[in-house]
């Protein structure tokens, strides 16, 4: 969340319209007398801006105990709410879901429109619940999750042979890790890719990237800069660090790229069996049904491009952090291999085989509840003027919801800095609290009318990654780390990665 220097220039010289657009705010509150919730004070004209540092889920977090787990922000001109704890998150999201149903839109998912086409960032209206619809009921539903196992398991498979093929490259070299999220984002990648458009998408044998590839990843970074056009509205025109202009690049790449995807498509024969999901949003556009004629052709490539920003990061961080915390509590990493070991036995880890693995899945809860992948979740934002809780909520206000640090909130967790699977394992309080939208204290993937769609197929895929890895081989940390040094820093871009990334050293399990 910090921000050049010389862009503090560029600010001053807007001194003047700051002063006046900051006296009358001043004035409507000051005429309207409503109660804010509590918060730190802030400087002139840049509000909270430099308080929040370079990770404000863990800077909000520290401020709960001197403000409440409700938070007011001024972030330059950004009026900003944040929430702290699950009991506050309980009445967001079961009594004022509709208030706060709009999304705060960053400057570079303007870019092209693309968050008009977005299903994450859309305004809530007529065309964001046609798209949910499109994703719930015809895409991401039981039997076409099902239909699409093979596909899973090949791309698991792949990525499985590219770590096998570098351990055996290296074991001449003393304990040296591999640089594990690289191998996990590639395989998303070509995952997405077959989900999507029945096609890998990254040869990883040449690291060669495809020019989607570049441009997505292009996406991503830009994505995950702090953008002083955020903060402050009228200086978009200026696009003062440029991000706008590359993403305008990227972006534009990449939907040149995936509408050649579409074009190819609509020149095949497909046959049921082979059916993929740019299959399912062509018959959908096709339909004679008047909505579905609204989705444009741009509609459809923003969805492409959508699929690969939601999946790839999110399953990467996740998996990563997994595989970080058990490396370092080898306790959970021996249970979790036994657990694996006799209940699969010498087969590979499939989907089918989840329900009956409860350790697994308890560790990917607890990693959830300390890593959630987007700490913020996508800011909300007041489509009215509301009370919350007693407290005055102006329109557009953006709401950041922590689930950092609801996922550490003491007065629900036991030992809650712990990375503990057992608290959600066996006969444990918490053993049926679950991550799909409904238990409010572990909300990694949002709740509510706007929560992530795709929740179904993270599921799957993140207990088929990480058991796959776990089971096919013994991991050790690299050679220079132990689990008392490794740095379990994060950092914030389009989702919450490690600081330093893990390396590890995987050893094939013998058969």
């Amino acid at each position: 969340m910090e921000f050049p220097s010389q862009l503090i220039i560029l600010l001053l010289l807007s001194f003047p319209v700051f002063l006046f657009l900051l006296n009358r705010r001043r004035k409507i509150s000051a005429t309207k007398n409503r109660r804010l919730p509590p918060g730190p004070p802030g400087w002139p004209i840049f509000g909270n801006m430099f308080q929040l540092g370079e990770m404000p889920h863990r800077t909000l977090t520290n401020l709960r105990e001197k403000y409440g787990p409700i938070l007011w922000l001024k972030i330059g001109a950004v009026n900003t709410m944040a929430i702290l704890s699950a009991k506050e998150a309980t009445i967001f999201f079961k009594n004022h879901d509709h208030a706060f149903s709009d999304r705060t839109v960053i400057e570079t998912m303007r870019v092209h429109n693309y968050d008009k086409s977005s299903l994450a960032l859309a305004p809530y209206g007529s065309y964001w619940r046609l798209m949910r619809r499109l994703v719930t009921v015809d895409m991401l539903v039981l039997k076409r999750i099902n239909d699409t196992v093979s596909i899973r398991r090949k791309c698991v498979n792949d990525m499985l042979a590219w770590v096998a093929k570098e351990a055996r490259a290296r074991e001449l070299e003393d304990g040296r890790g591999l640089h594990v999220a690289r191998f996990i984002f590639f395989m998303s990648f070509n995952m997405f890719g077959n989900l999507m458009l029945s096609r890998d998408l990254f040869d990883m044998e040449s690291e060669n990237g495809s020019e989607f590839f570049a441009a997505v990843m292009g996406m991503m970074e830009w994505t995950g800069h702090a953008n002083v056009a955020d903060l402050f509205p009228w200086l978009r025109w200026l696009d003062p660090q440029g991000l706008r202009r590359k993403m305008d690049r990227d972006m534009g790449k990449a939907l040149e790229i995936a509408s050649t995807f579409v074009k190819e498509r609509l020149e095949v024969e497909r046959d049921e069996v082979s059916r993929d999901f740019l299959d399912v949003l062509l018959e959908f556009q096709r339909n004679e049904n008047q909505h579905a004629l609204n989705i444009s052709d741009k509609d459809l490539n923003i969805f492409i491009l959508e699929m690969f920003l939601a999946g790839s990061e999110t399953t990467t961080s996740t998996i990563e952090w997994a595989m970080t915390e058990l490396l370092c509590n080898s306790n959970c990493m021996l249970k979790v291999k036994t657990e694996l070991s006799s209940l699969i036995g010498t087969k590979d880890v499939e989907e089918s085989d989840i329900d009956k693995l409860p350790y697994l899945q308890a560790i990917v809860k607890e990693t959830l509840r300390l890593h959630p992948p987007i700490p913020l979740l996508v800011p909300r934002k007041a489509v009215q003027d509301t009370d919350f809780i007693g407290y005055f909520i102006p329109k557009d206000t953006q709401v950041f919801v922590n689930t950092w640090a609801i996922g550490r909130d003491p007065d629900v967790w036991d030992e809650p800095l712990v990375f503990k699977p057992e608290r959600f394992y066996g006969c444990n309080i918490n053993n049926k609290i679950d991550y799909k939208g409904q238990n409010y204290e572990l909300i990694p993937f949002g709740a509510g009318r706007r929560m992530c769609a795709g929740v179904p197929l993270a599921h799957r895929v993140l207990h088929l990654v990480l058991g796959s890895l776990l089971h096919r081989f013994d991991w050790e940390l690299d050679s220079n780390v132990t689990p008392s040094t490794i740095d379990m820093k994060d950092r914030l871009g389009i989702t919450m990665r490690k600081f330093q990334p893990l390396l590890a050293v995987p050893k094939l399990v013998a058969s």
